[in-house]
């Protein structure tokens, strides 16, 4: 019986099981790859011996359909018995081509070729020349000629030469046959050292799997103590999601309620003032003096103004319009100088003007306005400073300011009295960055945001001109 499978010695094992698995896989490959390819060499090889015999009994019975239609013309002198003999010369002159090109550097071939060639040749020469002679009215001398019997010695050298060239390739096909089946052989060889193989590596993988499952249940304690440990993060993340959605909700509620009491209180009171406006200017047309009714009017149009200006500012405080119009530097600036005005703090503001998507451009700019109020409220700093640049493949933000840095009370959570920070974090990581706040007391506060800048899209076309 095998010895129990130690810890130290189990990485050796199975290092070697797979190495042993790897080397039985690519044997397996490397044998069926090989059979395949020699076996498609042979098949190749014996579909080029076919095309070469059908070549030499193309030309071969072509010749005959030449020698037929030369007795025919002489015979008869009817003229369409020649055009078996014209249609004879381009399928020779084919078949010829196709055979010079089998066997490239074998120098017996090309002499066999070369031979079966002359005599062919040869043959529509005798053939030609009879034609010519009966076309010249020289009758004696066309009989003279196919009498001696030239024409039937130049057929059987062609017949004797296109022998020569399918023995040549019978012997070919022998040997294509011959390495079919010793590739046969190889294959059949192969699968059974590879069926060896397999069932010695079964019995190494059974003998394994016991030691597998010892070491397995010894980390098992491990993987609890870790389980363990990620599910206390995960309840600690869950408590901050859970408290900081609990705030959302009171912080959009809060959010409607004063929206509702600015539209109540205010422009209710604008627009009710506007109307009464109205009406006495109805009442008053024709019998009120003329700088009356200027001064209602002037009136009405000062109403209507405190109106609007009432809307932007809802709108504004909802979604910033510099944002969509006007683009993130523009957006940023305008804000950094507002909010300087309201709560007259010095700003420092260098903002690169960098391309973003929307998704990114709100970020930053929620991240930017919650920094600057979280200064305001609670920082008692007296300046702030904010920085955009691109470096690289990362958008870096910075909101700096010489405050007294965060006061959280030791121990307390994160989303407990720091909502906003929390959000902020939130909200960056839903976009894939990062943010960092250092802020040691009586320091100031430094919030460092992190964002992966986006890939330009560059156009199929121009892609394919830069390939």
């Amino acid at each position: 019986m095998a010895p129990p499978l130690s810890p130290a010695r189990w990485p050796d094992r199975l290092t070697l099981s797979i190495a042993l698995a790897c080397a039985v896989a690519a044997l397996v490959l490397a044998v069926a790859e090989t059979s395949f390819q020699r076996a498609g060499a042979s098949l190749a090889s014996l579909s080029e011996r076919a095309q070469t015999r059908t070549a030499v009994q193309t030309l071969m019975r072509r010749l005959l359909d030449a020698e037929t239609a030369q007795r025919g013309y002489l015979l008869t002198g009817r003229a369409e018995y020649l055009e078996p003999f014209t249609d004879a010369q381009a399928d020779i002159a084919r078949a010829l081509d196709l055979l010079a090109q089998r066997n490239p550097g074998d120098a017996a071939w090309a002499g066999w070729v070369l031979e079966l060639r002359q005599r062919t040749l040869e043959k529509l020469s005798e053939v030609t020349e009879t034609v010519a002679l009966y076309d010249k009215g020289q009758h004696e001398s066309w009989r003279s000629l196919l009498l001696t019997d030239i024409g039937r010695e130049k057929m059987e050298a062609a017949r004797r030469a296109a022998e020569a060239v399918l023995a040549a390739e019978d012997g070919r096909v022998v040997s294509a046959r011959t390495a079919i089946f010793a590739t046969l052989d190889d294959g059949r060889m192969g699968v059974r050292v590879m069926t060896g193989l397999s069932l010695l590596a079964l019995i190494f993988y059974f003998r394994n799997s016991a030691a597998l499952h010892r070491v397995q249940r010894r980390h098992a304690g491990e993987l609890r103590a870790e389980r363990d440990m990620l599910e206390g993060e995960v309840r600690q993340r869950t408590a901050e999601l859970t408290e900081l959605a609990r705030h959302l909700q009171t912080a959009r509620e809060d959010e409607r309620a004063h929206l509702a009491r600015e539209l109540h209180d205010e422009l209710g009171a604008l627009l009710t003032a506007a109307k009464f406006d109205v009406s006495r200017l109805k009442r008053a047309l024709g019998s009120t003096p003329a700088a009356d009714l200027l001064d209602r009017l002037q009136h009405l149009n000062a109403s209507i103004d405190q109106g609007i200006s009432l809307k932007r500012r809802i709108i504004e405080d909802l979604r910033p319009s510099a944002l969509s119009n006007l683009g993130l530097k523009a957006a940023l600036e305008i804000l950094a100088r507002e909010f300087e005005e309201r709560s007259g703090l010095a700003l420092h503001v260098a903002v690169d003007d960098v391309q973003l998507p929307p998704e990114l451009q709100i970020v930053i700019y929620r991240v930017v306005q919650e920094s600057f109020t979280n200064a305001a409220k609670h920082a008692m700093a007296s300046s702030l400073w904010l920085k955009l640049q691109l470096q690289g493949e990362q958008i870096q933000l910075r909101v700096a300011d010489d405050g007294r840095g965060l006061q959280v009370p030791a121990g307390t959570p994160p989303a407990v009295g720091a909502h906003g920070v929390v959000g902020m974090r939130f909200r960056v990581e839903s976009v894939g960055g990062r943010l960092y706040i250092s802020s040691p007391p009586g320091q100031g506060t430094v919030i460092d945001v992190q964002l992966p800048a986006p890939r330009p899209v560059v156009a199929p076309g121009l892609q394919a001109a830069l390939a």
